[in-house]
């Protein structure tokens, strides 16, 4: 097992082994082969969006033998999602180096310890309940009032594995429901935000911390639609939840990169809603309109090269496209001044990421707007119609 602290670098022509072949995978991929260094992943799927610019390996996350395969063509690992199989992690931190290592992925696997873990930081959460029955629902519930949200404490994304109790009537069948994944539950109290904001953080083994510009998120049926930047909130609040993802990144001992979700009140305090330990969707605007994306960031500090430079260059919006959106995007893409609308001042920038099938509420890429003003980057997106239907 490799130490963090070390100060282990890797250099380019190394080769960077990826655990999850998904798109978060492949722009990785695209951003590290610039710099040099070559990629192998380890995905279930053909033809996985990664395995289309690294080597694949074809196999089950929870096969030991690819996981060893994966390790021996390894100089370092790193992982695109965050449910991966404890024993996989554990041979790879044997026989390889990891430097995020496995007590990150623990804390963030789970809701109750991710919480925990963010209070000691000494960074704000909602309040919330561990839930071990009906009447300890019940109770919560009461005490939280409703709208309250019950969560399972692993696995859920984009709104999987939570039930938002209404009314005091629901507490039987949410608990009945979401009990049936046999995993612990957390009861949140709803926190009444004026804005959802989210802030990507990065952190290398020889201790050097940035973090990049606050997005503004707006979520749509629990999917994250647009990415505003720079957030319209004051430049305190900005300042303010970026300090909170440096803490955030500090306490954990974070290496490489760490998304930092946060709601907003009207009053202006922020509370963390949920850490991912990897690049993140709401930090795709980075791509163009940073001087360093996240994924190259991310490169940077597994590699503990010097972290680069998060300046926001332009404004942007980045707007995600759903299985739904491909066809009429496809219908829009030849058309004069739709990537270039000169009247708008908007250039917009267009990452696919190479799934087979579009599937609905399915995230199959994202278009990046450049922009002086956000405000004609929505418009944009208004007038294009593609996701009238969202």
């Amino acid at each position: 097992m490799s130490d963090t602290s070390s100060g282990k670098v890797i250099q380019p022509g190394g080769t960077i082994g990826i655990l999850g072949g998904g798109q978060l995978g492949r722009m990785l991929t695209l951003a590290g082969r610039n710099m040099g260094y070559r990629f192998v992943t380890l995905d279930p799927t053909e033809d996985a969006p990664c395995g289309q610019v690294a080597t694949q390996i074809q196999a089950n996350f929870d096969d030991v033998e690819a996981a060893r395969k994966l390790a021996a063509l390894s100089d370092v690992i790193t992982y695109e999602f965050e449910n991966v199989d404890a024993h996989v992690t554990n041979i790879l931190m044997e026989e390889s180096y990891v430097p995020q290592g496995s007590h990150l992925l623990y804390t963030t696997q789970h809701r109750l310890r991710e919480k925990r873990a963010i209070e000691a930081a000494g960074v704000p959460v909602a309040p919330y309940a561990e839930i071990k029955s009906e009447a300890d629902l019940r109770e919560a519930a009461e005490r939280f009032g409703t709208p309250c949200v019950l969560k399972t404490a692993t696995g859920g994304y984009d709104g999987k594995g939570q039930w938002v109790l209404r009314s005091l009537d629901e507490v039987a069948e949410a608990y009945d429901t979401l009990s049936r994944a046999k995993t612990e539950l957390v009861l949140e109290q709803f926190i009444h935000f004026d804005k959802e904001l989210s802030v990507i953080a990065a952190r290398s083994p020889r201790g050097e911390v940035k973090a990049f510009p606050a997005a503004e998120n707006i979520h749509v049926h629990n999917i994250l639609h647009e990415s505003i930047v720079p957030a319209r909130i004051p430049v305190p609040v900005q300042k303010a939840a970026e300090e909170l993802a440096i803490r955030i990144a500090e306490s954990l001992g974070v290496i490489g990169l760490i998304a930092v979700e946060l709601f907003l009140t009207k009053d202006g305090q922020l509370y963390v809603n949920e850490l991912a330990p990897r690049p993140h969707n709401s930090g795709h605007y980075t791509m163009e309109a940073c001087r360093t994306s996240q994924f190259e960031q991310h490169v940077r500090a597994i590699c503990n090269l010097p972290l680069g430079s998060t300046e926001l260059i332009t404004p942007v919006v980045m707007v995600n496209l759903l299985g739904e959106h491909i066809a009429p995007l496809h219908d829009k893409l030849a058309e004069p001044g739709f990537l270039e609308n000169e009247a708008l001042g908007v250039s917009a920038k267009l990452h696919l990421y190479g799934k087979k099938e579009a599937k609905e509420k399915r995230k199959m890429g994202h278009i990046n707007l450049l922009t002086n003003d956000v405000e004609k980057a929505l418009t944009w997106i208004e007038q294009t119609g593609i996701w009238e239907s969202k």
